[in-house]
């Protein structure tokens, strides 16, 4: 699948929202989203990903100093596992990069095997939990990389 990513628009905000419910345990408000995408959040950016065409994700990543964060990444179910979230990391590295950040932390569910699995591969370790992190009372896994990488 041939993927593009670009800085999303007030035009993406339904696509993001309806995404950001169907992904998440504890999706974003409206509101919020709104807001990031609409520029209102000055270390936030959103990314958008599209094939064909069409929205197939998006990715939030915020940078402040030397450290940048993934707060969120998720692809629509029809086009997960065809290179949409890697497509949108790099964008996010990149991004990271242009800004001056040194690294990239990001938190998951420690039960999201799948995730662990993808950032693992893409250069993530483990460097701290935070328990009882998400409503339900599962704990969150810090991870972290450098934002360049040796080839």
């Amino acid at each position: 699948m041939s993927v593009s990513v670009r800085a999303a628009t007030v035009d993406d905000v339904t696509a993001v929202v309806d995404l950001e419910v169907l992904a998440f345990v504890d999706p974003w408000s409206v509101n919020l989203l709104d807001e990031g995408i609409s520029g209102l959040l000055p270390t936030t950016r959103y990314l958008v990903a599209e094939s064909a065409g069409g929205f197939v994700g998006y990715a939030v990543v915020s940078v402040a100093q030397d450290v940048a964060e993934l707060q969120r990444i998720a692809t629509a179910p029809a086009a997960r596992r065809t290179g949409v979230a890697t497509a949108l990391l790099a964008a996010v590295v990149a991004h990271a990069a242009d800004l001056g950040a040194e690294r990239l932390l990001l938190e998951v569910r420690e039960d999201n095997d799948a995730a662990l699995g993808f950032y693992g591969g893409a250069g993530f370790a483990e460097v701290a939990r935070r328990p009882r992190y998400y409503r339900d009372g599962t704990d969150a896994v810090v991870l972290e990389r450098f934002v360049r990488m040796a080839p």
